[in-house]
């Protein structure tokens, strides 16, 4: 599934094509894709046909695109040296509307940009064709091969954490990522110290910290030298720290490698593969010579997925 690496790759390249772009055209090829949507297509299509996109956002591991707002009619008084009466008039000052178009990769969701005469990919599922004022008209297809992933027009709600940013509703729940700048490091440290689960399940607790999936949290545990069921409230605060620290080490240099691709399933908007697979130290490496300690590194069962670590390096205290 895409991490945030692999996401926020996707809405870098989204930003500069859509921002300012209006929806000429919305194609929905299978609904499957639009499960989280309430209502059905002709409604997604319907309210979506005619919007323009204010930007690209992202938390955790959704993405949204706020609609802007319509512009609205304001009366204008004329006076002393005009006709007296009112005159009507839009104010096209920008501003953002309370909807956005939330968009879930899923296991293998991929936004992809394309010029509009372009070959559609067999395995699309939404198409939207848009104009922009200075990019002119591209499209915009989601493909998903395995359809887990889906968009939908969701209200935007003030984020409960207190600090007034809009998200959708379905993102409410969602935490803050650890590269984001309001991100409280006090607060996550204090929330692990009071539960009582093994560390990776922590890490995977998007409602904890977000953007965090199975990949991200083998390599920053192998790098803090933490077995991935050591009980959280065993962690001292200076051990905490120090994982919280190769958590964004490690997204960091996942974000400037263009994220990680074992396959096509994960490209970036224009059909590109990152290259992060090639640094990894633990994950997908079962069987392999740890490179800190030249042990074979080891892959266990763990939440119906697998956990890859050095029994030598990473050994339960």
């Amino acid at each position: 599934m895409p991490e945030l690496p692999e996401v926020e790759v996707v809405r870098a390249g989204l930003a500069p094509a859509v921002t300012g772009a209006t929806v000429t055209q919305v194609t929905v090829f299978d609904e499957r894709s639009l499960r989280r949507h309430g209502g059905p297509s002709e409604d997604f299509i319907d309210r979506l046909v005619g919007s323009t996109f204010a930007s690209a956002e992202r938390r955790g591991k959704f993405l949204w695109l706020p609609l802007r707002a319509l512009p609205k009619m304001k009366e204008i008084s004329l006076e002393s040296g005009a006709k007296r009466g009112s005159s009507v008039e839009f104010d096209d000052s920008p501003s953002i509307s309370e909807t956005a178009v939330v968009i879930h990769l899923g296991m293998s969701g991929q936004v992809l940009l394309r010029e509009p005469e372009a070959a559609l990919d067999r395995l699309t599922r939404i198409r939207i064709d848009v104009t922009h004022p200075q990019h002119g008209q591209l499209r915009v297809d989601f493909v998903d091969q395995r359809i887990f992933g889906s968009m939908a027009i969701d209200s935007l709600v003030t984020a409960p954490d207190g600090a007034g940013d809009l998200v959708p509703s379905q993102v409410a729940h969602i935490a803050r990522d650890p590269m984001d700048a309001r991100f409280d490091d006090a607060k996550f440290l204090a929330s692990l110290a009071r539960r009582n689960t093994g560390i990776k399940r922590a890490l995977l607790d998007q409602t904890l910290i977000s953007g965090i999936g199975n990949i991200y949290a083998d390599e920053a545990l192998w790098a803090s030298r933490i077995h991935y069921n050591q009980p959280t409230s065993t962690l001292s605060r200076p051990r905490a720290k120090t994982l919280l620290s190769e958590v964004r080490l490690v997204l960091g240099k996942a974000l400037a490698e263009g994220g990680t691709s074992f396959d096509a399933q994960y490209v970036n908007v224009n059909g590109a593969s990152g290259y992060f697979s090639h640094s990894l130290n633990a994950y997908g490496q079962h069987g392999e010579p740890c490179p800190r300690c030249g042990r074979p590194i080891v892959r266990e069962q763990f939440m119906n997925r697998g956990s890859h670590f050095c029994p030598w390096c990473q050994r339960v205290r």
